[in-house]
């Protein structure tokens, strides 16, 4: 990925396991703002208010935000796991919450921050991931006789087609990645010698995974 693209997750995933009769369920959740992330956490406490713990942890782009919480276990073994997790699989812009209801037998330091560590696992295997890549929007229109040869150079760029519109020519609506775009404007004008309309339109972040 290029220094500005980020990786992140699409909406909302759960997952679950046993250890030694604890239940803890991993919750991670595609929040955007401290505000997102808090309403997230609030809501899985609601939703298990007779828990034994709701930890959390969660990674923001607005700020270089990154919190987390133990919710009583002891320090170390429940929410810094659990923002590892999300750290080392390159995660931004979430919130993972993990819900444990107490089973009768202590698991120990090193027991808790395995099942905590494998919650937020879990959860985030569960999840769709993306890849957000700084890019354009383009509009590419060329006569039908054009079409096949841009048809062959836009893979070369990674570009990721919205849509094509047959009319009385060819309009192609494509994502192209920020740092190929000027590339690649290059080589479709001198392919087609100049008979190409390629419209760019701002610049923003969009899933390339």
């Amino acid at each position: 990925m290029q220094n500005n693209d980020y990786s992140t997750i699409n909406g909302f995933a759960e997952a679950s396991f046993i250890e030694r009769k604890s239940e803890f369920i991993g919750y991670i959740k595609h929040v955007e703002t401290n505000d997102e992330a808090v309403d997230f956490i609030n809501e899985i406490r609601a939703k298990h208010r007779k828990a034994t713990h709701n930890v959390y942890a969660y990674i923001l782009r607005d700020g270089s935000t990154s919190r987390y919480s133990d919710d009583g276990e002891p320090q170390g073994t429940a929410g810094v796991p659990v923002l590892d997790v999300l750290q080392k699989e390159g995660l931004t812009d979430v919130c993972c919450v993990v819900t444990r209801y107490f089973g009768g037998i202590l698991l120990g330091g090193g027991g808790l921050v395995r099942a905590y560590s494998h919650s937020a696992k879990i959860a985030v295997e569960a999840s769709e991931r993306l890849i957000m890549c700084k890019c354009y929007p383009v509009n590419i229109t060329v006569d039908y006789n054009l079409y096949g040869k841009i048809s062959y150079i836009l893979p070369e760029f990674e570009t990721k087609i919205i849509d094509t519109i047959f009319s009385s020519d060819i309009t192609v609506k494509v994502l192209v990645k920020s740092h190929l775009y000027e590339t690649l404007k290059d080589k479709l004008t001198d392919t087609t010698n100049g008979n190409i309309s390629i419209e760019q339109f701002d610049e923003c972040f969009e899933n390339f995974a």
